[in-house]
């Protein structure tokens, strides 16, 4: 029987409990994170001949240490903190907890769950993950500098500025402020360092998308294809899903990145909602696709939308609806980008059932190509998953 190995890692410590088949504990060791934790716990673990260790948050503070057991041969699973949670206080109906308490709980719950994600070497996915939380990280620390820039503005003018904050307007405003006193001069003095801020981080920015372009055209992925897809959003799109083949189907990337909707019926009662679930940031990205394709009359999304509200659709329904759609032509991208990458065998490591070679379209792509005709983009059914019709009292209660 193999054996399950769970890791509760640390900052400074690493705790490993070594589970059966029959959740019996077997041994528990803690190593220092140093240079040599992976020798210590191979050690260890060398009687376990059959193993498989399963760490927590690995896209966290077990991401060194699983990158290092994986670099040796080792297989690795991912647990979420969350499933790990669940185990403990279902095992023992408290909530008390501990370094060994947290990494049997992994164990256990790596033996138990279905599907979860065994660790592979990081790849060029990695570097497009990055470079997008990079993206996210400047771009929430200029939306910040420029709020206290503009508060800072708003005292020294009526109004500050109306429209958008730009690093020319804010300077010009600037300019043409003499202050009258201390307060003031204290003040305008404070609104120009928040404008060095803002400019800062406007050149980091533009250096930054630079070199994602750069590395979304050396992914050699195909999702810039699709309409409101840009370097940012395929760099998102291509960095989170990863694996593309970790998904059975569409239904499966769609419940994954949120567009799918989630089901909250009771009794002969069926009801449908928005999902709170699912990767953010790659749903960030396709509501972004999706907004685009309604502001431009030309885009295939465009006609899907307007005939979405012309059934009785609201807007926000029918937005809902269009994320659906461009979610799976997303999907569709990303298998056929894994299949043109691994080759007519298709990708390793996937069964037949799954093969990313052996999924083929079920519906046109939201895309830029004019190799198809307008209707053909966009006259197809909608997905099968979309929300229901509701009464427009259920409606306005589900609305968010």
């Amino acid at each position: 029987m193999r054996v399950l190995i769970g890791v509760d890692p640390h900052k400074r410590s690493h705790t490993a409990v070594a589970v059966d088949g029959d959740d019996v504990e077997l041994d528990r060791m803690e190593v220092r994170a140093s240079r040599v934790q992976v020798d210590e716990l191979l050690a260890w673990a060398a009687r376990f001949e059959e193993r498989t260790w399963a760490i927590e948050s690995v896209d966290g503070l077990g991401y060194l240490l699983g990158q290092q057991l994986v670099a040796v041969g080792e297989q690795v699973v991912d647990v979420p903190a969350k499933l790990a949670a669940r185990v403990r206080v279902l095992a023992s109906g408290r909530s008390n907890k501990n370094d060994a308490k947290d990494g049997y709980s992994i164990a256990v719950a790596a033996r138990h769950a279905p599907g979860l994600r065994t660790v592979e070497r990081a790849d060029h996915a990695a570097v497009l993950r990055l470079l997008a939380k990079r993206n996210k990280q400047l771009g929430s620390t200029r939306t910040a500098a420029a709020c206290r820039l503009h508060a800072l503005l708003a005292e020294l003018v009526p109004g500050g500025i109306p429209t958008e904050i730009t690093v020319n307007r804010a300077a010009r405003l600037l300019d043409s402020v003499t202050p009258a006193d201390p307060v003031e001069s204290t003040r305008h003095a404070l609104a120009l360092e928040h404008l060095d801020d803002v400019r800062r981080l406007d050149d980091q920015l533009r250096v930054l998308h630079r070199r994602m372009a750069d590395a979304v055209k050396a992914s050699g992925t195909s999702v810039t294809e699709l309409f409101g897809f840009g370097p940012v959003g395929a760099a998102i799109a291509v960095g989170h899903t990863r694996n593309v083949a970790r998904f059975a189907s569409r239904d499966r990337f769609a419940a994954y990145n949120g567009t799918a909707p989630i089901e909250v019926s009771s009794g002969g009662r069926i009801v449908h909602r928005l999902s709170r679930r699912g990767n953010r940031q790659l749903n960030h990205a396709i509501h972004i696709a999706a907004i685009t394709q309604i502001r431009h009359a030309h885009s295939p999304g465009r006609a899907y939308y307007e005939r979405k509200i012309a059934e009785g659709k609201t807007k926000k329904e029918a937005t809902r609806a269009l994320k659906r759609r461009i979610s799976d032509a997303l999907y569709e991208r990303l298998v056929a980008d894994a299949a043109a990458q691994a080759g007519p065998g298709g990708q390793a490591g996937t069964t037949e059932q799954a093969s990313v070679t052996g999924l083929t379209p079920q519906q046109p792509a939201l895309g830029n190509s004019h190799s198809r005709t307008h209707n053909e983009r966009t006259t197809r059914p909608a997905a099968a998953t979309t929300t229901r019709r509701r009464r427009p009292h259920q409606r306005a209660r589900n609305r968010t």
